[in-house]
């Protein structure tokens, strides 16, 4: 059985593609998933090649701060290997970001109508941006501002030497939460287009919106508002964003059912 299209098609639209058995969708999906995959596996080669020079600029920002004469340390016997590869591996999942969201598309784009096809391009590009956006603004703006709190009140007598995988593991999910939360704008249209919400009823909420941000902030980030507001303040510019373009998405469907009732009636 072919996948169901997703709703929100106009009137007299029609997916593409002819019905298919179930094994044919399974090859489908097995030839998809090898295909990203093997996309990650080249971007990970050259990265593991020079995994220990990423590392090091990828704990940039803390050691900049360290005092002189201080270093990273390794806890785990294992951990000067181990810890460059898992920074390779994640990030040649990121670099092969575009490739894995084309074989999503792919693999999904026959149960779609035409109007849902032409905003899946668009929402696959803007979030995989978006994404990237989040962590290098993680990355630039908030470490250097985080690592600074984190160095100044360490108690007197105390050396900030931080362990290599506790740091990795520290800023990637540092990250993911920017990297995710950039991702405000698509979720909104989303919402919008399956009738979930309206722009409207967003727009009437942007009160509880801001004070929820400021919340969320302060309990992801360090307890200085400097910290939270570099969260809160982008989040919140990235919801009105996601009005607008949820406006302009809801319209342009509005616009499409519209024509389609129009073309059906006439025939």
């Amino acid at each position: 059985m072919a996948p169901e299209p997703l709703s929100g098609g106009a009137v007299g639209d029609e997916p593409d593609g002819t019905e298919q058995p179930l094994l044919s969708h399974l090859r489908e999906l097995r030839t998809r998933v090898i295909r990203a995959l093997f996309g990650i596996a080249i971007a990970f080669a050259p990265l593991a090649y020079f995994s220990r020079t990423i590392y090091h600029y990828f704990a940039a920002p803390l050691l900049h701060l360290m005092p002189a004469g201080s270093s990273m340390i390794a806890t785990e016997v294992a951990s000067p290997f181990i810890v460059p590869f898992k920074l390779a591996a994640v990030l040649a999942f990121v670099v092969a970001l575009p490739w894995v969201l084309y074989q999503i598309w792919a693999f999904v784009a026959p149960g779609l109508y035409r109007n849902e096809r032409r905003l899946i391009m668009p929402l696959l590009a803007s979030s995989t941006l978006l994404f990237y956006v989040g962590v290098a603004f993680a990355y630039f703006a908030v470490l250097p501002v985080v690592f600074r709190f984190f160095v100044n009140v360490a108690p007197e007598g105390v050396a900030v030497m931080t362990d290599v995988g506790k740091y990795l593991d520290f800023v990637l999910k540092l990250f993911l939460a920017f990297g995710l939360t950039f991702e405000t704008p698509v979720a909104i249209v989303l919402l919008a287009w399956s009738g979930v919400v309206t722009p409207q009823q967003l727009a009437a909420r942007r009160d509880y919106v801001l004070v929820g941000v400021f919340v969320a902030a302060a309990i992801l980030t360090p307890p200085d508002v400097l910290s939270q507001t570099l969260l809160a303040v982008p989040t919140y510019l990235l919801f009105e964003l996601g009005i607008l373009a949820a406006r302009w998405v809801v319209g342009m469907r509005d616009r499409d059912k519209a024509a389609a009732e129009a073309k059906s009636a006439s025939s």
